[in-house]
């Protein structure tokens, strides 16, 4: 009966941090059904549609960059409370928006708190779950962020077709307040996490993990952990996320907005999935299978928009829900449960900054550039390109990447101590 307690109280603790993703899912995946309407009110270039979609990028850039240092001196479950607030915040500036600059500050806002949770909630899920089912409660985290793509897709779609408000992007980004108000309140019932305050009764002040992040072992880890964050979102992941709508427009689908929540729905599922089976099958394991299915899936999505081609829609279709299948199983399914999981104790949280820091340059840099390589390498080119950056990904996971399934966080530390 005791064991049972404690592994519900564990769910529990799980669950709360990982409510921090429906935020990071939601705020990432909105954009995709306001950027055209944001587009055409305010009159943006090209250029500056790139803007509106990566100025959250930016926030979020900040955000990881200080969210180590603040999550180290103030604690995992405070720096959560500030990463809500500031949630709140930008739902409800960006619905409120008196012009273009403003939904600009406030989505920036909204950006830093991703950072923000993106690095603090995964930590404190690894920092408070057995060794066991470690994977498993922090693949909880990826779960909400899709369920907040789908909640943002969802909300998309019936707003768009529920409302005659020309600016329908309001209530679009502005809903986001609604989730946000449950992670604010249950935070409080969730108490803080025991590694940390192990750590912080050690240590004197953050200077010490600067300078353990310049061990050999150590170093080479927070290396590995930043080439494989920016490598994933060169991978087309994000693409899909944040111009799904749009790829599906130029693929002559009639309603892209629905074809985006199937996208959501995908992805969901196929995370449950990953959920299930991340301790059993291994990390590494379901990125070599991953990885592969998604190369195949980008070289056919590639091979469909060449110009003499004459596939149906439904091929695109098919392919497009697989390559959301294979990258939700392996490494958006994997990522978070690495990078919370492959670095000591001691400096976890600083070197969760970085290698979150190098994942958002990428982030940011997809969210630029997309535009720009479909309208210039063409939707054909920008595809081929995704299924080439998978190799570099799967050398760096095959050659320097331990699998840490069923290793306790100690272990995992002793690894990199003796590299």
């Amino acid at each position: 009966m005791k064991n049972k307690t404690v592994s519900a109280r564990i769910v529990f603790l799980a669950i709360v941090a990982a409510l921090g993703g429906i935020l990071f899912g939601y705020d990432t995946a909105v954009i995709s059904g306001t950027t055209e309407v944001v587009k055409m009110q305010f009159g943006l270039t090209t250029g500056g549609e790139g803007w509106y979609v990566g100025c959250a990028l930016i926030g979020s850039i900040a955000g990881v960059l200080i969210a180590g240092m603040l999550s180290d001196f103030l604690g995992r479950k405070k720096t959560m409370l500030i990463s809500a607030v500031l949630f709140s915040i930008s739902a409800i500036g960006c619905a409120f928006s008196a012009d273009f600059t403003q939904l600009v500050i406030y989505r920036m806002i909204g950006g830093f708190g991703i950072g923000i949770v993106s690095i603090v909630s995964p930590v404190y899920i690894s920092e408070v779950s057995p060794a066991e089912v470690r994977g498993t409660m922090v693949s909880l985290y990826q779960l909400f962020i899709t369920i907040g793509f789908l909640l943002a897709y969802l909300a998309n779609y019936l707003i768009l077709k529920g409302t005659t408000m020309e600016d329908y992007w309001r209530p679009m980004l502005g809903a986001e307040a609604i989730p946000d108000l449950l992670f604010l309140v249950l935070i409080f019932f969730i108490p803080e996490s025991p590694r940390w305050l192990q750590v912080r009764g050690q240590r004197k002040d953050n200077s010490e993990a600067w300078a353990a992040l310049r061990e050999p072992g150590i170093l080479k880890a927070v290396l590995i952990g930043s080439a494989i964050a920016i490598l994933g979102q060169f991978m087309g992941v994000n693409a899909v996320l944040y111009y799904g709508p749009k790829i599906f427009a130029d693929a002559g689908f009639p309603d892209p907005l629905f074809s985006t929540v199937l996208v959501g729905v995908v992805n969901m599922v196929t995370t449950v999935i990953a959920l299930a089976i991340i301790d059993k099958v291994g990390r590494k394991q379901l990125v070599w299978w991953g990885v592969g299915g998604m190369i195949v899936c980008l070289l056919c999505i590639g091979i469909y928009f060449l110009p003499s081609t004459n596939l149906p829609t439904t091929f695109m279709l098919v392919f497009f829900l697989l390559y959301v299948f294979c990258t939700a199983i392996s490494i958006s399914a994997v990522v978070f449960v690495l990078l919370s999981e492959m670095y000591p104790n001691r400096v976890r949280g600083l070197a969760m900054s970085i290698a979150g820091f190098a994942l958002w340059i990428g982030t940011y840099l997809i969210g630029q550039l997309t535009p720009w390589m479909l309208e210039t390498l063409t939707p054909a080119g920008t595809f081929f390109l995704f299924a080439f950056m998978c190799f570099p990904y799967l050398w760096i996971m095959y050659k320097h990447v331990p699998d840490t399934t069923g290793k306790t966080l100690e272990e995992i530390e002793d690894y990199w101590a003796q590299k």
